[in-house]
């Protein structure tokens, strides 16, 4: 059991890590109670709109379509220690102004659209940062670890956040919850200033080219990446947009109050979370099969949460729906992140955040549309039985043409970089 449990936890030996991890878990968990208490906010102010709703998530996804592949080359080429914590500092300022402005009363929905807006460009530059920093913080032989590793404390601040966030609107109001949020970035920043700079394994800063157009291409020539990144495109579009499906559904199919609310986002984030401890066992590059299977079994889980007919079994479907797609998106990510050279993982990384969730604005908009038109629960299905269709369609490609086939038009280099990590 002890040998067992250290090995799970193996990346955390790490001591950069180990401060890394800390300061994400508190300010995560900020950042879960916010999205709660801005999404109730929304309901509130505008009658349980389902597309106002899906207009705030696209806000603050929109920047990622645009911005994230310019944040992943300044990934690339500046440190990225600085940047996360010039990120998380402008953050904190954001998520302070909105929570002043629900406190005194005077907050509008124009105020939740800028806010979103702004935080989404801010998450433009730091995510691809913050993903691939991961690497420079334990190297690559413990990178699957630490990157489950880093799923799970963010599932944990899934499961704690819109919980706590749930009772504290209801006590104290959305307002404080922001204001919360706003305080808890200060543990990331702390963190990295704790860091010992000399102990990071870092690709020097600028080595080689950092374009942005040598990145596009020196992943279209990989077919062992572009594979998994298209599926990830098409189930992030339609199948991961739980934030506007899950309050519609509390409010409309369920009549929840906040409490209840943070509750089916609980049960959503504690499959994410037994998902992460699950791949902390993975050693080496998944195989393309696994991707295209998980997101076979993701929109299985997704269709069957949608015909929940109680809040109980809507609580055990959504528990299954997000343990599948943290399943899925984990295999995506080790198989990309994995299957990159160090020197264009920022650009890399950026891609797949842009694919995963640039593509938010627009399948928010839709999804909230649908809902909006057919019902809460049309939101769900439609996610699950495009996720299937997807995951079919690219498990068929994948057998026309298997997966040790050559990258296209790779270098021999890339393809012995690909060989090693599957064997490892």
């Amino acid at each position: 059991m002890r040998t067992a449990l250290a090995h799970t936890f193996r990346s955390l030996s790490v001591r950069n890590f180990r401060l890394f991890a800390a300061g994400q878990v508190v300010s995560v968990t900020g950042t879960w109670m916010m999205i709660t208490a801005q999404d109730w906010l929304v309901l509130s102010l505008t009658d349980d709109s389902g597309t106002a709703l899906g207009l705030v998530t696209a806000l603050q996804f929109t920047p990622l379509l645009l911005l994230t592949l310019y944040g992943g080359r300044l990934a690339d080429r500046y440190d990225k220690r600085t940047l996360l914590v010039g990120a998380n500092l402008v953050s904190g300022v954001l998520a302070l102004l909105l929570a002043l402005a629900a406190l005194t009363g005077t907050v509008r929905l124009t105020h939740l659209y800028v806010a979103a807006l702004g935080i989404g460009m801010v998450n433009a530059v730091e995510i691809p940062t913050r993903m691939s920093f991961v690497s420079e913080l334990v190297g690559p032989k413990l990178l699957p670890n630490a990157s489950a590793l880093s799923t799970a404390y963010f599932s944990i601040a899934r499961v704690m956040g819109p919980a706590v966030s749930g009772a504290l609107i209801a006590w104290l109001g959305a307002g404080s919850v922001m204001l919360l949020n706003g305080f808890s970035y200060l543990a990331t920043v702390a963190g990295l200033f704790m860091m010992r700079p000399g102990e990071l394994h870092r690709v020097p800063a600028g080595h080689g080219s950092s374009r942005i157009v040598d990145g596009l291409r020196y992943v279209a020539s990989r077919r062992d990446l572009t594979l998994p990144l298209a599926l990830v495109a098409v189930v992030g579009l339609f199948g991961l947009n739980f934030q506007v499906t899950l309050p519609l559904i509390a409010r409309t199919v369920f009549g929840a109050d906040a409490a209840s609310f943070g509750l089916l986002t609980t049960a959503l984030a504690s499959g994410s979370l037994l998902a992460a401890f699950v791949t902390t066992a993975r050693r080496s590059r998944p195989s393309s099969s696994l991707v295209t299977g998980s997101a076979l079994l993701l929109g299985l889980v997704e269709v069957i949460a949608g015909w929940a007919p109680t809040f109980v079994a809507a609580m055990v479907s959504l528990f299954l729906t997000g343990l599948a797609s943290t399943y899925f998106a984990q295999a995506a990510n080790h198989r990309i992140q994995l299957g990159s050279r160090p020197e264009y993982r920022g650009r890399v990384m950026a891609l797949y955040t842009l694919i995963l969730q640039g593509t938010t604005p627009l399948g928010s908009l839709l999804v909230g549309g649908v809902s909006g038109a057919l019902g809460a629960r049309s939101g769900l299905w439609l996610g699950g039985l495009v996720s299937m269709a997807a995951g079919a369609v690219a498990m068929a490609a994948d057998r026309r043409r298997p997966d040790g086939d050559p990258p296209r038009g790779g270098t021999p280099a890339d393809a012995d970089v690909a060989d090693v990590l599957d064997k490892q």
